[in-house]
């Protein structure tokens, strides 16, 4: 029965779960920098994304944003985590994502 149901999916369904817009840690000891990716809920912090959609440096507040590509990952059902939900916030992207529905 399991075979069954596994067979009647689109190729790859299975294997994805739900989408996260996270950090990804990057850089050198006491000078770390994150890329925000999206990528898949199961998968590891520093795994391989499905997408890179930005860049994050905490300590001189520096973001840079692919916001055409964020809205569209959001648009899908992507959940960001609280922290890049609030950098988000801070570019007003859910202004552009409540816009384009």
């Amino acid at each position: 029965m399991l075979y069954a149901s596994i067979t009647s999916l689109a190729p790859g369904d299975y294997l994805t779960g739900m989408v996260k817009l996270r950090l990804k840690r990057y850089g050198k000891k006491r000078e770390v920098s994150y890329r925000i990716v999206a990528i898949n809920s199961r998968d590891r912090r520093d795994g391989r994304p499905l997408e890179e959609l930005g860049f994050y440096n905490p300590r001189t507040d520096e973001t840079r944003l692919d916001v055409p590509n964020i809205v569209k990952r959001l648009q899908t059902g992507a959940q960001p985590t609280e922290t890049v939900r609030r950098i988000l916030e801070k570019a007003n992207v859910f202004e552009q994502v409540n816009a384009s529905s």
